[in-house]
């Protein structure tokens, strides 16, 4: 196994990188060894105040650039992304651990981002209300300011983009602020921009420990508004540190999503769905269906097909192309997705498979696929996010009973329904608390759709015209079409 090596990682600030001060300073390594790859900076108070300030003074003109400017800007960026593919896959499958073949996906969404919001920079518009004769009222949306965009370690280029680009397409500026685990494709992202027409200061990054760089990028007062992805603990503390300045938030967070398989459906399918939603990524993905409830008459059966399916997913190398589940990102999150395999065991789940480290490929942070059945929903990994390659399942009787055993945690970010029934798919699916659901399907996502969750799962929508909503101000404009009579106040006595 080849040990992986590159160069620090700095800030990019004003379309300038800056070096990395080594006494203060993280330690990106490398999930499949745990060795150190690079050094990213920690970013100061200082260091994030500049980026801010020049973020501020970048927005004056860049708020004010036209619309097809800004497109034309955010294609180049897109076609930056896709010829520089396979060296991005290779960074992003390094850095995190995420199989090769699917880090390729990753970047091939990245720079749809870019193309779909450039598209969508010429169509933001407001509505027109009109009163005749006296009045013609109308809508504008303005540019919102500097925003602030943290991004999780999971599925860092293909988030950072999602942010970045309906960010820029608005009229806006930015500080991004990656996770420090996974830094290095938030770097190569910087170059590729720079290569670009974008002007200085529009698009900048600061690295650095959350509870320190990020901490002071969500208290800064030229910040206006911050989008985050990542813990549900950890949106709530961002929130806190921005309350002063009364900053707008998005907020993606956390999720422990079910696929109800009913005893009517296509199980090969579901099978296929619910395994790749399970496992792909590694299982550190938001919108994993980690929890898969069954009905009762099909139970036993669809056990066995997951069983027999999750003991042949392919463990190894995440650089080698047959790979289907790499080294989580980290010795202590691989640590916490074992305590709770061991949880489960103590409440009392039955532990089909995996739940234990890969001994053989020692020293990276690797661990079987891990399948749980006869789970409860007093169990915590019935009801708490693991993050991980595990799957549990619980069984239910009727229809009400997938729907409460659904709705019965914290969260609400997603939902998969299997069943050839229609009337219940549409039922059970507006049932359901979450922000979205997909019907005999796993997670393809729509680019002009809103992307969020309920409950624990966030606040706000982004995606296609709804990211606006967030990142753009709405000012109302009252044109008097005619002379007002006005109540005259002081002309007598």
């Amino acid at each position: 196994m080849e040990v992986a090596k590159t160069d620090n990682v700095g800030h990019f600030i004003g379309n300038k990188f800056f070096e990395v001060d080594e006494k203060n300073s993280v330690q990106v390594l490398d999930p499949r060894n745990n060795r150190v790859i690079c050094l990213a900076s920690n970013a100061t108070r200082e260091e994030v105040e500049n980026a801010v300030e020049v973020a501020g003074k970048a927005f004056r003109e860049w708020s004010i650039t036209p619309a097809e400017k800004r497109a034309e800007i955010l294609f180049s960026i897109g076609r930056e992304i896709e010829k520089d593919t396979e060296n991005l896959a290779r960074i992003e499958s390094v850095n995190t651990g995420i199989p090769i073949s699917q880090c390729r996906g990753q970047v091939k969404r990245a720079a749809e981002n870019f193309y779909f919001f450039a598209e969508m920079a010429t169509k933001i518009s407001g509505r027109v209300y009109p009163r005749e004769p006296d009045f013609l009222n109308y809508t504008e949306r303005m540019p919102a300011g500097v925003a602030a965009l943290i991004t999780p370690w999971n599925t860092p280029l293909m988030l950072e983009t999602w942010k970045i680009a309906p960010c820029l397409a608005a009229g806006d500026t930015c500080i991004l602020k990656p996770a420090e685990w996974t830094p290095i494709s938030a770097k190569r992202l910087a170059e590729l921009i720079a290569k670009t027409d974008l002007p200085d200061g529009v698009f900048n990054v600061v690295h650095g420990i959350g509870e320190q760089a990020g901490s002071y990028l969500v208290s800064s007062r030229g910040v206006k508004l911050v989008s985050f992805t990542g813990e549900t603990a950890t949106g709530k503390e961002i929130m806190k540190n921005g309350s002063s300045t009364l900053k707008r938030f998005s907020m993606e967070l956390g999720g422990k999503n079910a696929a109800i398989i009913f005893e009517d459906a296509d199980l090969e399918a579901a099978l296929d769905s619910v395994v790749f939603m399970a496992f792909s990524l590694n299982g550190e993905r938001c919108t994993s269906n980690s929890r898969v409830l069954i009905q009762c008459s099909i139970y036993e059966k669809f056990i066995e097909m997951l069983l027999d399916r999750v003991s042949r997913i392919r463990v190894g190398d995440p650089l080698e192309e047959s790979t289907e589940l790499g080294p989580l990102v980290r010795k202590e999150h691989l640590e916490r997705v074992l305590s709770y395999v061991q949880s489960g065991v103590k409440e009392g789940a039955k532990l089909l498979y995996g739940g234990k480290e890969h001994e053989s490929l020692k020293p990276g942070n690797y661990m079987h696929p891990t399948l749980f059945k006869d789970v409860t929903q007093d169990m915590r990994i019935a009801r708490e996010e693991i993050f991980g390659p595990v799957l549990v399942a619980e069984k239910f009787d009727r229809e009400v009973d997938a729907v409460d055993k659904a709705n019965d945690v914290c969260y609400g970010l997603a939902g998969y329904i299997w069943t050839r029934d229609l009337r219940r798919a549409h039922l059970v699916a507006s049932k359901l608390e979450v922000g979205m659901v997909w019907i005999n399907s796993h997670n393809v996502r729509d680019l002009r759709t809103p992307f969020g969750g309920m409950k624990n799962s966030g606040i706000g929508r982004e995606g296609g015209e709804y990211s606006f909503d967030f990142y753009t101000e709405l000012k109302t404009v009252h044109l008097a079409l005619r002379q007002q009579r006005v109540p005259r106040f002081g002309v007598s006595g």
